[in-house]
């Protein structure tokens, strides 16, 4: 069942006080080279550095805080979740802000700069294999010993919801976009987008932006169930999860098309970005910009929002 719009209003009312409602920047040079008037709604200026702070906060405060009740029980036993990156910050960080016990289970082969990123938000870490399979078996085995509610980075409604109101914001402050355009990764991101865009814009349409080494998304739109990669070599570490049967329904109905672009073109974006807007941004978070100059003249004299999802990036690992 698509969320309705008064869920998606009542996430954004329920993630206010704890949620940066972040700025919308543009570019002249950027809107000349692209041909379309570009909002960039920042979600590398949120808390812990991506949109993901939203999702995190909204399906905490539901699990453990319904109806505005604190519950102490639910507060201490915590909640539990995997992830390797940004959700595990994301969790960790709403976590400590909600007084409520986080556990994270993170692969082995994490960069030992998000697991630090991690403890300093409080978010008590299990190391798992890497695969995927491995990190569920391990948040289930914690969520039946402690009693913590288990949240997905991406596959669940309060996740999207709140991933929700980063759109919704940027709708609100400019009604007459023609696109909102959002990287795909685990889907949750898109989900929420294209609802925001449903029920915010007028007629605007949600577009994903996807690298082609990680095309899932892409491919499951066009076979109507969900798809896997065999391999996910690409520079964009945070879109390399799948759908999932949550989010995919969102994305099937709402979701008008998603685009695939080359690596060099998501570098590309990346740094076009960094030089002409002086923020940092993850590669994920250029992907959706770059699927708007690969098709650029389609979007020729368009209003078009990108979300920018974050800026978590190892200045020490830079692709330029």
């Amino acid at each position: 069942m698509i969320p309705t719009k008064k869920e998606v209003e009542e996430a954004c009312e329920r993630v206010k006080p704890y949620v940066h409602n972040t700025p919308v920047l543009k570019s002249t040079y950027l809107n000349e080279l692209s041909g379309a008037d570009v909002f960039f709604k920042c979600e590398n200026f949120q808390k812990m550095g991506a949109f993901k702070m939203r999702g995190a906060t909204n399906a905490i405060l539901q699990a453990c805080l319904p109806n505005g009740q604190v519950s102490e029980a639910q507060k201490k036993v915590g909640v539990v979740t995997h992830s390797s990156g940004n959700f595990a910050q994301a969790l960790s960080l709403a976590a400590k802000n909600l007084g409520v016990k986080a556990y994270i289970v993170m692969p082995e082969n994490a960069p030992q700069v998000k697991k630090d990123a991690v403890k300093g938000y409080g978010g008590i870490i299990t190391e798992s294999a890497s695969t995927p399979i491995a990190r569920e078996q391990e948040a289930e085995r914690i969520q039946k010993e402690t009693g913590a509610t288990f949240i997905h980075p991406s596959n669940d409604r309060n996740v999207i919801l709140g991933n929700a109101t980063s759109a919704a914001e940027l709708l609100q402050s400019h009604p007459d976009l023609d696109y909102v355009f959002a990287p795909v990764g685990g889907g949750g991101l898109i989900a929420g987008t294209s609802l925001s865009a449903k029920y915010f814009g007028t007629d605007c349409k949600t577009i994903g932006g996807e690298p082609f080494e990680v095309d899932d998304a892409f491919r499951s739109l066009k076979s109507g169930k969900i798809e896997f990669n065999e391999t996910t070599n690409t520079i964009a570490d945070g879109l390399k999860t799948f759908l999932g049967d949550v989010n995919f329904p969102i994305i099937k109905e709402l979701v008008s098309e998603i685009i695939r672009v080359e690596e060099t073109e998501i570098i590309s974006a990346m740094k076009l970005i960094w030089e002409r807007m002086k923020i940092i941004v993850e590669p994920s978070s250029a992907v959706a910009f770059a699927a708007l100059l690969r098709e650029k003249e389609r979007f020729k004299n368009k209003k078009v929002g990108i979300i920018i999802s974050g800026g978590n990036v190892d200045l020490k690992n830079l692709p330029f």
